[in-house]
């Protein structure tokens, strides 16, 4: 009987055992299974295999990277600016009301041109002072040589002769004063009489451009203080670019540079650099660069924000196509032509039976894959590009549809996830 309970207490730790075992290589094998499909999914997909008549529909291009001769930039923005001393503030040498007014805003006007015409008694005023003065050093001239005469024949005191030649010279001094006075109102004294007193005053330009803005209206007043109209010479415009300060050693006086309205992208305008600040501007970090627009300027209006790009030294260096180049998650990327695999599933099972899915081949694919690359400067169409790791001397790269590529390598990708 003992015997018999043994037998049956050793059959039972048996079977515990066993099953133990049979659960420990269950819980192994879909811990190797995890591990499988874990790092294969993890693992970024970078081959891409397109059939050739995708290749034909697309209008896929194959081609090489080539060594161009490009031209480095720098992008800055600014504004458009005209010198000071090509604005001027229209005004009035002396208070009155505006009668007439000959100008509107955005015409082209001349030095010299009439803007509006102001009136005043004190216009008048002024010119009877000047035929007042004019007329009394008539009479003092008389007194003056009739005194200096009797006192050469000492018969007049020498007091009464220094009075005289005191009132000529001072009457003489009143109508130098008065004809400035009346040349700046633009009065020819010569022409002042007591028929022909003016009362009203001619405000002309005293630059030619652009009249920008108009401040008066007829029936206002207006004195010296209070200008009429603004003239503009944006012919005279140039380019305040904001350059920072690590691009700073790269600026040149010469160096050309072509900008774009903000308002406007569609236009293409050229400038060139005359001189470049020496000192920052506010708390910006940037440097004043200043560049003569030239060429068209047709559009061109002083404080128009623009973009624009410096045109730096040309160097020779690897380059492709523009639209060889694609950006995924912050980084840029080319297609070279290889002979690698696409990454594929492989069943668990399958694996252990042998069969080998990576390995397998399909007729008629072309496989590309993905290489990072750094860009450089762009120009012409061609952008210089460094890659991040070593590619095969004469490597064939897609230079056109590589957008494509890319979207095949993504679908792909999502399909397989």
């Amino acid at each position: 009987m003992n015997i018999q309970r043994k037998f049956i207490y050793i059959m039972c730790i048996a079977a515990v055992l066993s099953g133990c075992n049979k659960n420990q290589d269950k819980a192994t094998d879909n811990t190797e299974k995890t591990v499988r499909e874990s790092s294969h999914t993890e693992a970024p997909q970078t081959v891409a295999s397109l059939t050739g008549e995708q290749i034909r529909t697309v209008g896929i291009t194959i081609g090489t990277v080539e060594m161009k001769e490009l031209t480095s930039t720098i992008k800055a923005n600014g504004a458009l600016r005209v010198p000071n001393n090509n604005k001027a503030a229209v005004t009035s040498m002396y208070g009155g009301i505006i009668r007439t007014l000959n100008v509107q805003i955005g015409d082209d006007i001349r030095k010299g041109q009439v803007i509006a015409t102001v009136s005043n008694p004190e216009y008048v005023q002024l010119q009877e002072q000047y035929l007042t003065v004019n007329s009394r050093i008539g009479f003092a001239e008389q007194e003056y040589r009739r005194q200096k005469e009797l006192f050469d024949h000492d018969a007049g005191a020498r007091k009464n002769l220094q009075s005289s030649e005191a009132e000529l010279k001072s009457l003489r001094t009143q109508k130098a004063s008065l004809v400035r006075q009346l040349q700046m109102m633009g009065i020819n004294p010569g022409k002042v009489s007591n028929n022909n007193l003016r009362s009203g005053l001619s405000i002309t330009s005293p630059i030619s451009g652009t009249v920008s803005s108009i401040s008066a209206q007829i029936g206002s007043y207006v004195d010296v203080s209070a200008p009429v109209a603004e003239v503009i010479d944006n012919r005279s415009i140039h380019l305040d670019l904001q350059v920072f300060e690590k691009d700073l050693p790269k600026m040149r006086v010469g160096q050309v540079v072509h900008f774009k309205l903000t308002n406007n992208p569609e236009t293409e305008y050229d400038a060139k650099v005359y001189s470049i600040g020496s000192s920052f501007e506010n708390d910006s970090k940037t440097i004043s660069v200043h560049c003569a627009v030239t060429g068209n300027k047709t559009g061109l209006i002083d404080g128009m924000n623009i973009t624009g790009i410096v045109s730096l030294d040309k160097s020779t260096t690897p380059a492709v196509p523009d639209e060889a180049i694609v950006e995924a998650d912050g980084k840029y990327y080319i297609f070279i032509r290889t002979d690698k695999k696409p990454q594929e599933h492989i069943d668990p099972e399958d694996a252990h039976a042998g069969e080998d899915h990576t390995a397998s081949k399909k007729s008629g694919l072309m496989n590309f894959e993905k290489i990072e690359v750094v860009k450089g400067a762009s120009d012409m169409g061609y952008t210089a590009i460094t890659t991040v790791g070593r590619i095969p001397e004469n490597a064939a790269i897609v230079v056109k549809g590589a957008f494509f590529v890319n979207a095949t390598l993504s679908n792909a990708g999502d399909h397989e996830h």
